[in-house]
């Protein structure tokens, strides 16, 4: 009686995830400057729309702070400058 042998060949597949460290751009509220030039620096800096800009100012008004954008450090680190050289308090968290 022949005895049949499967040989199962096992394939090793390397899965390589991207990390990519996700950091926030958090604006913070303060007594200098007005609704519109929040506003408007947050649709000119950050590319958001007027209703996300409106939003996001009325966070910053009243909880003292919002995260306005996600992304790498270097991509925020742009954006963070932009807003300080328009006057704003923000960081990168």
């Amino acid at each position: 009686m022949d005895i049949l042998t499967e040989i199962l060949e096992q394939e090793d597949v390397l899965l390589l995830e991207e990390t990519t460290d996700v950091r926030e751009l958090v604006v913070y509220n303060d007594d200098v400057n007005t609704f519109e030039h929040v506003i408007n620096t947050l649709v000119q800096v950050c590319r958001h729309t007027q209703e996300q800009a409106e939003q996001c100012t009325m966070l910053i008004h009243y909880k003292g702070k919002c995260t306005v954008k996600l992304g790498t450090f270097t991509e925020l680190e742009i954006m963070c400058t932009a807003i300080h050289d328009r006057g704003i308090s923000a960081d990168i968290v």
